[in-house]
C-alpha cells in the first residue's frame, strides 16, 4: 500500500499518462475537527511544495490520511500514531 511519498504518489496520479486522476480522491481531517473526514477529488487538487490547494486554500500534506481509488481501494494511507 505504501511506496514513496505521498507527494510522489499524487503527482503520479495527477501527471502519469496511464493514471486517470478523476478515479481518486483525498480523505482529509478538518483542523481543529477531530474524526471530521472530508473526500476531495484529486482532479480538483494543485500541489505544491509544503502544501497542496484547492483553489485559494492551501492545506498541508500532513492532513491528509489516505488516497483512495472511486472503487474503494485505499492506495495510501497515513501510518497510525497508536
Amino acid at each position: 500500500m505504501r511506496r514513496g511519498s505521498l507527494k510522489e504518489l499524487l503527482a503520479k496520479i495527477k501527471h502519469d499518462p496511464r493514471e486517470d486522476e478523476r478515479n481518486y480522491y483525498i480523505v482529509i481531517e478538518h483542523r481543529g475537527a477531530y474524526g471530521n473526514e472530508k473526500k476531495i477529488p484529486v482532479e480538483i487538487i494543485e500541489l505544491g511544495h509544503g502544501y497542496f490547494f484547492i483553489g485559494e486554500t492551501q492545506i498541508p500534506y500532513h492532513r491528509i490520511k489516505r488516497v483512495v481509488r472511486r472503487d474503494g481501494k485505499i492506495v495510501w494511507e497515513k501510518k497510525s500514531r497508536d
